[in-house]
């Protein structure tokens, strides 16, 4: 699969056209920007959210030419630190436009899932997001392979099925 660099990968982000659908399997993440926040979170110290305006603002203008955002995210219960904080933050991502759900990880043992994060792009291209065992990102491998891109649309319409919206998650 080839691999894209992380600004075209933000790229991709701003410029699909009807449809972008995330599937989260993880527990923890690592990614740089989130972690110095993510640490502020486990002192209790207050975020303003403002490192999350550019990302709302572009939500808001997908949402509002019309596309969709969609997110799950699969997590372990209770729910782990990462996923805590990532529940803390997520309202003004949801107020901005992006539908974003919580699956209970006991509710997708039957549902085939790809071995990867991914994002797919209009149905035409599927973003697989490496990660080392830490969490951190390795790569984001990219597929306009017809198997992958049915892969992930039936895999994440399945886990969609059983998702709950945010606003109605309560973590554990």
């Amino acid at each position: 699969m080839p691999s894209i660099s992380e600004s075209e990968f933000a790229g991709l982000l701003q410029t699909f056209t009807r449809e972008s659908l995330h599937l989260e399997t993880r527990d923890a993440y690592g990614t740089e920007t989130e972690l110095p926040y993510m640490a502020k979170w486990s002192r209790g110290e207050p975020d303003d959210l403002a490192w999350l305006a550019d990302w709302c603002a572009t939500l808001r203008a997908h949402t509002a030419r019309g596309a969709t955002v969609r997110r799950a995210r699969i997590v372990s219960e209770p729910l782990s630190a990462y996923q805590r904080w990532s529940h803390s933050i997520a309202q003004p991502m949801v107020d901005a436009g992006e539908d974003i759900r919580w699956v209970p990880r006991r509710l997708v043992s039957s549902i085939g899932i790809p071995g990867n994060d991914f994002y797919l792009l209009d149905d035409h291209l599927a973003v697989f997001l490496i990660y080392t065992g830490d969490g951190l990102n390795a790569s984001f491998e990219t597929s306009t392979d017809p198997a992958d891109l049915s892969l992930c649309r039936s895999a994440f319409e399945a886990v969609w099925k059983v998702a709950v919206p945010h606003r109605e998650y309560q973590p554990v």
